[in-house]
């Protein structure tokens, strides 16, 4: 059997550190309040809802929708929609935007940055592609199961400026162009109706669906991480395997433990000369997390998931986020 690692240990202490101090205020990710919340919010053409995901408000609007729309399936786990565990998609894109991930890493653009257009989102972006998937997919598969209260054909996402043949715009070209993620999507959602779907079961749909949908991103978006410099790049591979293990352990993505888990992350752009644990301007928790994230790819699966397993457990995130539920 694998021991948990000393470096594993120091991560849990800092994150059940810093949860038992969080509290209800400001969680939400950047501009949530003033991003469009409904349908009517955004343009009509031709009887089909516009929305331009590659304008930050538009894209965090999706999400809006999206955790409001399912907002009733989560109302016996917590209240103020606290459980629901389709935060950790805004929350993510959230701290990309905070972050200046989701700007244009060669900077040939003002896109992205607060001296040209700070909403805008960059198609050159690695992070911002992969969040396309990680938004598109799962907001069309939920309009073509039913749950967002308008029929498949009544919505149209706006291209980037190039490369967008790598993108789909709407359910039907999702669902031609990728149909094994959106068929694991829509399993999450016929799940979520079950009012016999357990806390823990709805965890397992959404967690393949989620690194289903990763998987293939990364493989289509990977000559992205060339605009970066070597530490953010790595970063970011490290980040698609923590993923993996981050499922596998089904990491329960509420609205408090992904928000403070965040806390754990980059607050910055990675630039050459970074190196865990020595940024000066991280946290101790920070780069603590960004030492084991950068350990991750060198263990063998058992190992990892056996960390991952233990940190939940400590932790007492899937025991915590699933009481509720039990109770209920």
């Amino acid at each position: 059997m694998a021991f948990l690692p000393p470096w594993a240990g120091v991560l849990v202490y800092f994150f059940c550190v810093s949860l038992a101090g969080s509290d209800f205020s400001d969680l939400y990710p950047p501009l949530w309040l003033k991003s469009p919340g409904q349908f009517s919010d955004y343009r009509v053409e031709n009887g089909k809802y516009i929305i331009d995901p590659w304008v930050y408000s538009e894209r965090m609007g999706m999400y809006k929708i999206l955790v409001n729309k399912t907002a009733s399936y989560f109302e016996n786990f917590a209240p103020d929609n606290e459980q629901n565990i389709l935060w950790g998609l805004p929350l993510q894109n959230g701290w990309q935007f905070r972050t200046g991930r989701l700007a244009d890493p060669r900077r040939r653009k003002d896109c992205g940055y607060e001296s040209g257009d700070l909403l805008c989102i960059s198609v050159d972006s690695w992070w911002a592609d992969m969040n396309y998937f990680l938004c598109a997919l799962p907001f069309l598969a939920a309009v073509d199961s039913g749950i967002m209260g308008i029929s498949s054909d009544e919505v149209m996402l706006l291209p980037p400026p190039k490369d967008q043949t790598n993108f789909c715009l709407n359910v039907s070209s999702c669902q031609s162009s990728f149909p094994e993620i959106m068929s694991k999507w829509n399993a999450f959602y016929q799940n979520l109706q079950y009012p016999s779907s357990s806390f823990e079961d709805l965890l397992k749909y959404l967690w393949a669906a989620h690194a289903s949908t990763l998987e293939n991103a990364g493989k289509i978006f990977e000559d992205r991480l060339e605009y970066y410099s070597k530490p953010e790049a790595d970063f970011g591979r490290n980040w698609c395997v923590a993923v993996e293990y981050l499922a596998a352990s089904l990491f329960p993505t509420t609205l408090i433990i992904t928000h403070e888990f965040q806390k754990g992350l980059p607050p910055r752009m990675l630039v050459n000369g970074d190196r865990a644990p020595f940024i000066s301007d991280f946290t101790d928790f920070q780069n603590t997390v960004l030492l084991v994230l950068s350990f991750l790819p060198r263990l063998d699966n058992s190992s990892g998931l056996f960390w991952m397993e233990i940190f939940n457990e400590d932790t007492g995130c899937k025991k915590g986020s699933s009481r509720a539920f039990n109770n209920s």
